[in-house]
């Protein structure tokens, strides 16, 4: 996937903002980082960059 970068740095602001002002402890964004390193070691991961992909290239349709 071409945007992967701009997609972390994207979800990464999602975070800190809700972080900042939803009440996201510190913990859960660390839970929820650690549970995505390890999804990321499954088998699922193709299926979850494919339809991040797609998700993404409907997003860009004009």
């Amino acid at each position: 996937m071409t945007v992967s970068v701009p997609l972390v740095a994207i979800f990464g602001v999602l975070v800190f903002l809700a972080y900042r002002y939803m009440g996201l402890r510190a913990w859960q964004a660390i839970v929820a980082l650690i549970f995505g390193f390890l999804l990321a070691a499954t088998t699922v991961a193709p299926e979850i960059r494919s339809l991040l992909s797609g998700l993404v290239t409907w997003l860009n349709r004009p």
